[in-house]
């Protein structure tokens, strides 16, 4: 399932939840078919492990891209020493050799390191984009079970919350 299925199956609930009859005396609680909702919140809980599994696929895609471009810039550096070896019979063409091969490697050197700012960014992109669907997901899930806990009773003491990462740091 896609990062989008989930988005459309917290769309569905939240629609369930906005459309939901209002209990008499009670303002912000309300009627849901529990099955459906419960049946909803599997199908996320199942597509969040595939969009975990993107974003490991994106950072591995990422690191054979860094090596791609680290492979090509040691060959480009080959190259040119290995230019600079054949030009070495006479003193002039030795110091245009000495230029150009610098002059390579500098450039491999910095389309490598453009190569590898432009993997990281994207990667941190598309991270930063599943760790919101992931927290949105889970905050949407959260307040439904609430909802369908504070719906149900209070018969059943609410678990402690598990700590979300970053706010005891």
């Amino acid at each position: 399932m896609e990062n989008n299925d989930v988005i459309e199956l917290l769309d569905i609930l939240y629609g369930m939840v906005t459309e939901a009859w209002g209990v008499p005396l009670g303002n912000d609680k309300c009627i849901i078919e529990r099955e459906k909702a419960i049946e909803i919140i599997n199908d996320i809980k199942a597509s969040l492990p595939n969009s975990i599994a993107e974003a490991k696929r994106l950072v591995s895609a990422r690191d054979e891209f860094i090596g791609n471009a680290k492979r090509e810039a040691e060959a480009l550096r080959k190259s040119a020493e290995e230019k600079a070896r054949a030009m070495v019979e006479e003193q002039e063409i030795i110091r245009v050799a000495k230029v150009k091969s610098a002059e390579m490697i500098a450039s491999a050197e910095a389309r490598s390191k453009e190569l590898r700012k432009a993997a990281s960014d994207y990667v941190e992109d598309i991270m930063r984009q599943t760790e919101e669907s992931v927290g949105s997901a889970l905050s949407t899930i959260q307040g439904m079970h609430n909802a369908i806990r504070a719906a149900s009773g209070p018969s059943a003491p609410a678990p402690a919350k598990p700590a979300r990462r970053g706010e005891d740091e």
